[in-house]
């Protein structure tokens, strides 16, 4: 007999080579029909696959994460034998689950794919997956693997064969279709009920661009149609709340060709809506303690080298800048750490100078591959809201925690409500991707999962992904679609210290190296913006709007009312503009629609007469006739509701 040991700590005895499917069954027929593969001792099996050991044990579902990968992976394989029957002579690369579905990596020869087969495609899935055929994991020797692929004539499979160990290799089939795979894999085709062909796309054989070029073709699967139909619902909403479209029609940012890829220009009512985030988080670090510093956006070869960054990102850097002094070598700035680094060393420190915390908006540059630009969200320069900490071993959990409030008041105040934290953490079984010594490490990792714990945080842990220099917990928020991103970061880092030989003399009169927390709520602003555009589709609240209102006169007759009006509105610090073009009333109230402004002033002849202002307020339609004061009333308590809430 050996102890299976269920999530919630229950511990049930079964026969040695039972089956996930087995317990499942011994549980409950229901959750077995749902049952879509196993998680035994942490690594995900076939829900048919024997169990011979005492093992801690999981059942995957759809609703799991590792569920849902195993349904896109099985779904892969799917399709390639869908296309196989259908373009016989098909030769196939890879076939993974992504976040957003799955992608199988295909040469047809000759042939070519477009949008006009996925009906066909997607057709032919469907009567494939009804069929229920199992997925038949088999053990193969490596000859044996060789001398199928090599008699289908699959140069691809067998090239990936070749780097396979003899013992390890196993093949799995479906129906009429049989793939080289680890797996796992769902039990029959019979789960997938919708299916649906998502685009094409070149790829390069193993990523190398002096291979053949293949045919990637991407899909998503569900387990019932009302599932898909929901998805591609979220994917039109997507399309509509696109921060490059909003950005565009909401004027406020722009790139050139001849300013360079991936480098934003920020449009005039883009810089006001930075300027508002910037002043909102630069007056919350000041009642937190932090001190406002400027770098410059270069810097020596050598404080990169120093700072060990060089060695691990200075290939995927801008190239150097030389001077005219043949020994001189500068980088742009791709990161603020190691500069402030050097600010913390200006002058001796003492243990009571510590915490010093320093904050900058500093502009980093990073040479992304043109091909994983996007928008706002993975850009060639931008701005961090940067800070690090120096204090003192005993301060570093009350500093971490402080820092865990700030993040959740900014996600607060932008209403992002709905996240959880990821606890980044080395790979332990690949240490020289990383600096330090191993006890540095443990008292890093220690001090963020206890801050974590106090601070009541949802959390889950990741090996592997931590920064190189120290671990780190990110905040990852769920969109109003949600879509899940990396925000916020905290990192508690032992090693810069070290490298730039940071001290402290402590009460005991020696010397001391202080711990830095790296910390960013915003992250990079420009990505940060652009969640923010699609989070709220361009609806951004009072305070925030770049334009709080526009003033809308019927016709010239009573622009000087309007003008009198704006005046009185800009020394009350409400922002906005005058329509003077000579346009229908209703176009212009359209086009302000159209422009997101919260707040719509009409003015005609009644208005002018009685010194009043006509109202209409976004989403809520026309509010009437009022003096010019019960609006500026209206609009101050609007902005101070939002302040208060956050407060």
């Amino acid at each position: 007999m050996i102890k299976i040991t269920l999530p919630d700590g229950s511990v049930r005895e079964y026969a040695q080579g039972v089956t996930g499917m087995d317990i499942a069954l011994s549980i409950s027929e229901g959750l077995a029909r749902n049952v879509l593969a196993a998680k035994v001792n942490g690594k995900v099996v076939d829900a048919s696959l024997p169990i011979n050991e005492d093992s801690d044990f999981q059942l995957l579902t759809w609703n799991d994460t590792d569920g849902k990968q195993t349904f896109w992976h099985s779904s892969a394989h799917l399709m390639a034998e869908a296309i196989e029957a259908l373009y016989p002579g098909t030769k196939f690369g890879i076939g993974p689950a992504i976040e957003t579905g799955f992608y199988y990596d295909i040469d047809m020869g000759d042939k070519t794919l477009s949008s006009e087969d996925f009906k066909k495609i997607e057709d032919k899935m469907v009567e494939l997956a009804r069929q229920k055929n199992e997925y038949q994991r088999t053990p193969i020797s490596k000859a044996e693997a060789i001398e199928y692929f090599t008699e289908k004539g699959d140069e691809y499979k067998l090239e990936l064969i070749d780097g396979l160990e003899d013992g390890s290799i196993t093949f799995y089939s479906q129906g009429n279709f049989t793939d080289l795979c680890r797996g796992p894999h769902i039990p029959n085709t019979g789960f997938i009920k919708a299916v649906k062909l998502m685009n094409v796309a070149g790829a390069y054989w193993r990523g190398d661009v002096s291979r053949k070029q293949m045919t990637r073709v991407y899909a998503v699967t569900f387990p019932k149609q009302k599932e898909l139909d929901e998805y591609l619902h979220l994917l039109e909403e997507a399309k509509r709340r696109d921060h490059r479209k909003l950005g565009k029609e909401l004027e406020l940012f722009a790139f050139s060709e001849k300013v360079g890829m991936g480098l934003p220009l920020w449009l005039p009512k883009g810089t006001m809506l930075r300027e508002r985030l910037e002043g909102f988080l630069r007056k919350a670090q000041v009642r937190a303690g932090y001190s406002p510093v400027v770098t410059p956006h270069i810097a020596s070869k050598e404080l990169y080298v120093t700072s060990g960054h060089y060695a691990k990102y200075g290939q995927d850097s801008f190239q150097p800048i030389r001077t005219p002094d043949e020994d001189e070598e500068f980088f742009l700035k791709p990161m603020n750490c190691p500069h402030h680094c050097e600010i913390y060393k200006v002058k001796p420190r003492s243990y009571r100078d510590l915490p010093l915390r320093l904050a900058e908006f500093g502009t980093v540059y990073r040479y992304e591959q043109s091909g994983e630009l996007h928008g706002l969200t993975r850009v060639r320069g931008f701005t961090q809201d940067d800070a690090h900490i120096f204090c003192r071993p005993d301060q570093v959990e009350e500093e971490f925690m402080k820092v865990i409030d700030l993040v959740l008041y900014v996600f607060k105040a932008l209403g992002f409500e709905n996240y959880s934290a990821q606890v980044s953490l080395r790979d332990p079984e690949n240490k020289e991707k990383y600096i330090g010594r191993d006890e540095d490490w443990e008292r890093a990792e220690a001090a963020i999962i206890r801050s974590a714990e106090i601070k009541g945080l949802p959390t889950v842990v990741e090996l592997g992904e931590a920064a190189f220099y120290g671990p780190k917990l990110d905040f990852m928020v769920k969109d109003a679609l949600g879509r899940k991103w990396q925000l916020g970061t905290i990192q508690v880092d032992y090693q810069l210290p070290q490298r730039f030989e940071l001290e402290y003399t402590g009460s005991d009169n020696q010397k001391h190296r202080p711990v830095m927390i790296h910390r960013a709520p915003f992250g990079s602003l420009e990505r940060f913006v652009a969640i923010l555009i699609e989070n709220t589709a361009g609806n951004f609240p009072l305070w925030l709007s770049p334009d709080q209102l526009a003033v809308l006169p019927i016709s010239e007759k009573y622009e000087d009312y309007a003008n009198e009006l704006f005046l009185r509105l800009q020394e009350q610090d409400l922002r906005g503009y005058i329509d003077h073009r000579d346009e229908k009333i209703g176009r212009k109230i359209r086009d302000a629609e159209v422009s997101k402004i919260p707040f719509m002033l009409i003015v005609g002849e009644k208005e002018s007469a009685e010194g009043k202002v006509s109202v209409r307020k976004k989403g809520e339609g026309d509010l009437g006739m009022m003096p010019i004061e019960e609006f500026i009333q209206l609009a101050q308590e609007e902005i101070n509701k939002n302040i208060a809430r956050i407060g």
